[in-house]
């Protein structure tokens, strides 16, 4: 259901949006936007102060026979597609494959020190996840452990569909960080084996707070609590969407897979961008953008999707989309993971948002 707000209060189900909730997000905004245009410092990580069978997800009924008969597209850039296109479907009709993992990585973890791996070497821990040949961070800490480097224990916890470090060279309490090309670090609370390796990832492991560490993992079980109660589906209580042409929320959308990344991604992986796609397929957008860039800016190595264009929206200049999504009221949602490899489970909300820096 799709709500048209303007600058008007939103009715809820369960009761109203107040303005000082709609003047946070503003300030939210502002602040993203404002990080975004300044430089940012890239500085070592301060010291400072975790399987069940997957789920079925179910596949847009569209989309399959389309994906398959798409062909691959490899060292070509940037690429636009309008959608949906003239067979009336939401994706591109070709598919771009970014690089393999390969050459040197580094993981740097606190009062450890540094550890290199060969990323051609790294097989993932999550294989229902990942394309054979890609891995998440968490998958490049396991290698290292596994050549002897250093004492690793972790498990598998169903209840969070994440594995848990349980202690580093026998320390406990440990979070990451990670940054990559053209980026900076930032925190995060997103599953460690479901953040992509890229080549050129920076990767960090530090001690954090407890208080911190146990509201992430709250979060986690929530988002598997919720998917459970919907049957096993993607449903997303509310979707935003903000925009120069006035802002729209959509309560219970359902999400299913597109493929859209299945380079990386194995087939039926719901991602962040299939919540936008899912919303033009069931007619409550008209029309996106989608381009395909494999250097942007001071970035070398990109290799993504961006949505340039949202009905009539569409970016220009330094004007166009950012998103975020995961659960609410915690910090690290919004982080630079591109929508389309960013692996979602069940998120409380998706945010889409208009800014010019």
């Amino acid at each position: 259901m799709r709500q048209d707000l303007g600058d008007k209060l939103v009715e809820k189900k369960g009761g109203r949006k107040s303005a000082g909730c709609l003047a946070l997000m503003l300030s939210i905004v502002l602040i993203v936007a404002s990080c975004t245009a300044g430089a940012r410092a890239d500085t070592p990580m301060p010291p400072l102060d975790t399987p069940a069978a997957p789920t079925e997800t179910p596949v847009s009924p569209t989309m399959t026979a389309t994906a398959e008969a798409r062909m691959p597209v490899y060292g070509r850039g940037p690429r636009s597609y309008e959608l949906p296109t003239e067979d009336g479907a939401w994706i591109p009709p070709v598919f771009h494959a970014g690089e393999m993992p390969a050459g040197t990585g580094t993981i740097r973890i606190q009062d450890i020190g540094a550890f290199t791996f060969d990323a051609s070497q790294v097989e993932t821990v999550r294989p229902e996840i990942f394309q054979p040949g890609h891995f998440s961070l968490f998958d490049a800490l396991v290698h290292v452990a596994e050549k002897g480097d250093l004492a690793l224990e972790y498990h598998f916890d169903e209840t969070l569909n994440t594995h848990m470090i349980d202690s580093i060279n026998g320390q406990d309490g440990w979070w990451y960080r990670a940054q990559y090309s053209g980026g900076w670090t930032e925190d995060n609370v997103f599953r460690m084996d479901m953040y992509p390796y890229k080549n050129g990832t920076r990767i960090w492991l530090y001690i954090e707070r407890e208080g911190r560490l146990a509201t992430r993992y709250r979060t986690f079980q929530e988002e598997v609590e919720r998917l459970a109660s919907n049957g096993g589906q993607v449903i997303l209580p509310e979707v935003i969407i903000r925009s120069p042409a006035g802002t729209y929320i959509f309560q219970d959308v359902v999400v299913t897979a597109h493929d859209v990344r299945s380079d990386m991604l194995q087939t039926g992986v719901v991602t962040a961008l299939d919540a936008l796609l899912s919303l033009a397929e069931q007619g409550e957008l008209s029309r996106l953008k989608l381009t395909w860039y494999e250097r942007l800016g001071t970035a070398d190595l990109v290799e993504t999707y961006y949505v340039e264009r949202i009905d009539d929206a569409e970016a220009r200049g330094s004007c166009g989309f950012v998103y975020q999504t995961g659960p609410r009221g915690v910090a690290g949602v919004h982080i630079h993971i591109p929508s389309d490899i960013r692996v979602t489970v069940s998120p409380e909300y998706a945010l889409w948002w208009w800014i010019c820096i």
